[in-house]
């Protein structure tokens, strides 16, 4: 754990985090073999499970990076119209540097929301969202200016 950290009331940090400076993990906030860079906002109600989340990065309240796929098949990375296979049966997601993401939005297993995106409130996503965009609720993604 880095420097000048706030953890709040109730959270669970479990095996194999590591955690840079300034990071602030919430209250009710579960996190697990994961990698936060400096300034990680994950304020309340979160989940961080086999991910990255990269310098700045922050997840709205109950947003979560839900790292097993419900049948239990090993995790592939969509990108454009390829399929990455990771040979991971757990693998949450890899969100960019200051990257925002709504509250109540789940990044399904393999997600990647590249740096200076935003993700809408309430959103599932699966797959590659590019940097500097934003993906809407209703599943557009555009360029963000």
């Amino acid at each position: 754990m880095g420097y000048n950290c706030e953890i709040r009331h109730s959270a669970y940090i479990r095996d194999n985090v590591i955690i840079g400076d300034d990071v602030v993990i919430g209250n009710s906030t579960e996190i697990k073999n994961s990698i936060l860079f400096n300034k990680v906002q994950v304020p309340h109600y979160n989940y961080v499970g086999d991910s990255i989340l990269g310098y700045k990065a922050h997840l709205g309240a109950g947003a979560i990076t839900s790292n097993l796929k419900s049948d239990g098949t090993l995790v592939k990375v969509k990108y454009g119209t390829d399929i990455v296979e990771t040979g991971l049966r757990k693998f949450g997601a890899i969100v960019g540097d200051s990257a925002e993401v709504g509250c109540n939005s789940v990044l399904n297993p393999g997600t990647i929301i590249g740096k200076d995106s935003i993700v809408y409130p309430l959103s599932s996503i699966r797959g590659y969202i590019p940097e500097k965009s934003i993906f809407k609720s209703n599943g557009e993604i555009v360029e963000r200016k």
